[in-house]
C-alpha cells in the first residue's frame, strides 16, 4: 500500500511538473518553428478563423529563421534588451543599497516604534502596484521623471519586500558575536560591513535574485510610465507581436528567458539556502 501511495504521489508530482514546464516547451519549440506552421496552428487565436488552435510536440520543419531575424535584423530588440538590463540592474543596486542598511537598523538598533514600522512595511508589501500607481504617477510627474527609465527604477528601489526578508536574517545573527566584536573595539560600521553582510550573504543573494527576476519581467510599470518606444523594455516588445510576427515573438520570448534562466540555475543553491534560512529562523 505504501509503494502504491508513493507511486501515486510521484505520478501526480510528475504531471504537475510537466504542466508547469509545458509553456516553456511551447516557447522553445515555437522559436524553432517556421512562420507558416505557427500561422496554421495558431490562426484561430489571432484571427476569426474557425476551429481550435493546436500545437505539435516538435516543429514539423525546424528552422533558425526567427532567431536570426531577431538577432540580426531587429535593432529594436537590442534596444529593448538594453533597457531591460538597465532597469533590472538599477533596481537591484538601489534596493540593496537601501534595504540592507535599513534591515540592519530595524533588526539591531534600539529604535522606538520598530514594531509599528515593520507593520507598515508588511501592509505596504501586501499592496498591489495598482493601489500606489496614481500617487506614484503624480510624484513622478512633479519631479519631471515621466517617460524616463528613472520613472520605473526610482519607485521600485524603495520596495519593502527586501527589507522585510533581510530583517529576519539579521535578527538571526547571535548577539554574542556582536558583543564580542564590540569588546574587540569594532565600531558599528565595521560590525555591519565585516559581520552583518557576510553572515547575511545568503539572504542578500536571495533578495537580489528575486529582485532581478521581478524587475526583468515587470510590465505594468513600464506601460504606465513610459510612452517613448525607444525606452520600452522587452516585456513591452512582446505584446506588439501579431500573427505575422509570431516566429519573432517566440524567438524574442526565448531570448528574454535566457538571462533569467541562467541566473536562476547559477544561483539556485544560494536561493534555496536563503529561502530555507528565512523560513526556518524566528
Amino acid at each position: 500500500m505504501r509503494k502504491f501511495g508513493k507511486a501515486l504521489l510521484f505520478a501526480v508530482l510528475l504531471g504537475l511538473t510537466l504542466l508547469i514546464c509545458y509553456p516553456v516547451w511551447v516557447v522553445l519549440t515555437g522559436a524553432f518553428s517556421s512562420q507558416w506552421e505557427l500561422e496554421a496552428n495558431l490562426s484561430p487565436v489571432f484571427t476569426n478563423a474557425e476551429g481550435m488552435a493546436v500545437w505539435s510536440a516538435l516543429p514539423a520543419a525546424p528552422t533558425l529563421q526567427s532567431l536570426v531575424e531577431v538577432l540580426l535584423d531587429s535593432p529594436g530588440f537590442f534596444t529593448m534588451f538594453w533597457n531591460s538590463a538597465v532597469i533590472s540592474l538599477g533596481i537591484l543596486a538601489g534596493q540593496l543599497l537601501i534595504a540592507v542598511p535599513a534591515a540592519w537598523a530595524l533588526a539591531r538598533f534600539p529604535l522606538r516604534g520598530k514594531k509599528a514600522i515593520l507593520t507598515i512595511y508588511i501592509v505596504l508589501m501586501l499592496m498591489p502596484f495598482q493601489v500606489l500607481m496614481f500617487p506614484q504617477y503624480l510624484v513622478l510627474r512633479g519631479f519631471g521623471l515621466l517617460d524616463t527609465l528613472g520613472a520605473v527604477i526610482l519607485p521600485a528601489i524603495f520596495s519593502t519586500f527586501p527589507v522585510f526578508i533581510l530583517h529576519r536574517f539579521f535578527l538571526a545573527i547571535p548577539q554574542q558575536v556582536l558583543e564580542a566584536a564590540r569588546l574587540d573595539g569594532a565600531g558599528e560600521l565595521r560590525i555591519f560591513c565585516q559581520i552583518a553582510i557576510p553572515l547575511g550573504a545568503p539572504g542578500i543573494l536571495s533578495v537580489g535574485i528575486l529582485t532581478f527576476l521581478d524587475s526583468w519581467n515587470m510590465i505594468e510599470q513600464p506601460m504606465t510610465y513610459l510612452k517613448t518606444k525607444t525606452l520600452w523594455p522587452l516585456s513591452l516588445f512582446l505584446p506588439e507581436i501579431g500573427i505575422g510576427d509570431m516566429g519573432m515573438g517566440f524567438a524574442a520570448s526565448l531570448l528574454m528567458l535566457v538571462p533569467a534562466l541562467l541566473l536562476f540555475l547559477g544561483c539556485q543553491e544560494y536561493l534555496e539556502q536563503g529561502i530555507a534560512l528565512s523560513g526556518g529562523k524566528d
